[in-house]
């Protein structure tokens, strides 16, 4: 308890010329232990967490107001890019397998979490390139070509869907996918996303940053080495400045970065904060070891 408050206290200070967020206090989440050991992914309504181990392998979801957990699924690959319908009902995410031969396949799955019903929305392919929800609808990038599946209502895609492609950045409009790539094709692209309201797209470039462009390819805002960025509205993005020697992660904070070029540091070297995950009013990170923590923030 004593090392919690210390933090509580430490990350106040820091946050007391606040630039992008006020900071109304940090939790350590009684999470469960080992090998459940990062946060993937948080619920729209921020009543749930997702987590996941150091290799995607497995998702449980936990409950941020009772504390309890549901294992999910076991499947590995699971924790990798996971999401969540906007309802928070759903769940689509990755299932990697290796047949006899050593090649690896990743077919696509959905659970419902309130009734528990699971569902293969992509069989087992070489070429899942991307997937997203849309309100309900799961969309998927197979073979650079679109597939939807309503899993509440009727089917309806009207945004961009994202995906990587032999390291490039692609989109997919109306059924299409081309390059997108706005930093030019002799960059590798990953941790991809689409603005909530669905203008833009937050991306990183290996050995180079993050970046925001609108759906023209413009380039909107250059966020700096903020690694595994996140949206947390339509002008406001979180992520990681981490830190290694070679062989462990030694260092790493959260920050929050806006369009218009405001930075702000979130925690401080008492813990080694990494891949936040992030809604309103609420940044969930984890630790290499296992430990989760809750920031409440407010704009």
């Amino acid at each position: 308890m004593k090392k919690v408050l210390l933090t509580l206290a430490l990350v106040t200070s820091l946050c007391g010329f606040a630039q992008v967020f006020e900071v109304g206090g940090i939790q350590k989440l009684e999470t469960p232990a080992n090998p459940l050991a990062k946060v993937v992914a948080i619920s729209p309504q921020g009543d749930y967490i997702l987590l996941s181990d150091d290799s995607n392998t497995g998702l449980t979801k936990f409950d941020l107001s009772t504390q309890e957990s549901l294992r999910i699924t076991d499947a590995k690959g699971a924790g990798f890019n996971v999401r969540i319908s906007d309802d928070g009902q759903n769940i689509i995410y990755r299932e990697t397998t290796t047949n006899q031969n050593h090649l690896r396949y990743s077919s696509l799955k959905s659970t419902n979490l309130a009734t528990g019903k699971k569902q293969e929305l992509v069989k087992a392919t070489r070429d899942l390139q991307g997937f997203a929800f849309e309100g309900t609808t799961a969309t998927a990038v197979n073979k650079g070509k679109l597939q939807k599946k309503a899993l509440a209502g009727k089917a309806s895609v009207t945004r961009p869907v994202l995906s990587i492609n032999n390291r490039q950045l692609m989109m997919t409009v109306d059924g299409n996918t081309k390059v997108f790539s706005p930093n030019g094709t002799e960059y590798s692209y990953i941790w991809e996303s689409l603005s909530p309201d669905g203008s833009k797209v937050l991306y990183y470039v290996c050995g180079v940053g993050a970046f925001v462009a609108d759906l023209n390819g413009n380039i909107v805002a250059s966020l700096g080495q903020i690694r595994a960025p996140q949206w947390y509205d339509n002008s406001t993005i979180v992520g990681m400045f981490d830190q290694d020697n070679g062989v462990y992660t030694t260092s790493s904070v959260i920050k929050a970065a806006t369009l218009d070029g405001q930075v702000q540091t979130l925690t401080d070297d008492s813990v080694i904060a990494m891949y936040p995950v992030a809604t309103q009013g609420k940044i969930v990170f984890s630790t290499p070891y296992g430990e989760s923590f809750l920031i409440n923030v407010t704009k």
